[in-house]
């Protein structure tokens, strides 16, 4: 069956916009594999840069082993983050501005030079190299009340849900990123805790999955641009009056405010 991208791009943009609850699409689309979803991943992301600006990075989703195995994939996957989405702490998000808004709790990191398509993968020295920056980062999802076990097809198409990139004060030294603890606060009390390792091992994983990811289908991962690499501990869905601090020892903090 062949994939009919932009009719889906078009019905999930019009979803977003009546703020619909998510019932798994993908394959009423054509799309019945994975590639097929990030063909209607791409064709919704040319729908919203008109609205939202140009690709500034990419989140990378299902980067714990527990995600993983739920949705039955064996690997990340990819959204793309829009120049309007890449926020800074301290900003005041509303709930209600879309279905159901969940925060994630990451180390995002900057490029300091590309890593275009080649023959060979990349290895984790390279893209270690090409790093020339961190900071502790928010990602705003919307699940759109999806249900669970997840239809992965569904997600990878809908942008794996990205609404936002929260970030502190990029840093360009750093300690060990798989040592390092994340602290989450909601209104002045810890509330979770998690290790750098808790993303395959150490956060530049990912980044190393999406350099490959990227190089294999003849895209660059670009000087400039971020990546945030999945969280530490487990996705929290706020209510009105919360205020979230995200703390990364060795790297600072971001903070972000909910009203209704």
């Amino acid at each position: 069956m062949t994939v009919r991208a932009q009719e889906a791009a078009d019905a999930l943009f019009e979803d977003h916009l009546a703020k619909r609850n998510l019932v798994p699409f993908a394959a009423q689309w054509g799309a019945t594999d994975l590639e097929g979803a990030y063909a209607i991943q791409a064709a919704l992301v040319e729908r919203y840069i008109p609205i939202h600006g140009p690709r500034v990075g990419y989140k990378i989703g299902l980067t714990s082993l527990r995600m993983q195995k739920m949705c039955s994939i064996d690997h990340p996957v990819p959204g793309v983050v829009l120049a309007s989405r890449r926020q800074q702490s301290g900003i005041v998000r509303r709930l209600g501005d879309i279905v159901h808004l969940g925060l994630e709790f990451e180390i995002c990191v900057r490029m300091g030079h590309d890593l275009p398509p080649r023959a060979r993968p990349y290895t984790m020295d390279e893209v270690s190299a090409a790093v020339n920056a961190v900071a502790p980062a928010f990602e705003v999802i919307d699940d759109r009340n999806s249900p669970y076990p997840l239809d992965p097809l569904s997600l990878v198409a809908d942008n794996a849900w990205n609404e936002g990139i929260v970030l502190g004060e990029f840093r360009s030294r750093w300690p060990d990123l798989a040592a390092v603890r994340g602290t989450v606060e909601r209104n002045g009390e810890v509330i979770d805790e998690g290790l750098g390792s808790a993303v395959l091992g150490h956060p530049f994983e990912p980044v190393l999955w999406l350099a490959n990811y990227l190089s294999e289908r003849g895209h660059t991962l670009r000087a400039g641009e971020i990546v945030s690499t999945g969280s530490l501990v487990t996705t929290r869905f706020p209510e009105p009056g919360d205020h979230f601090r995200f703390r990364v020892e060795g790297i600072g903090d971001t903070e972000l405010s909910l009203i209704a």
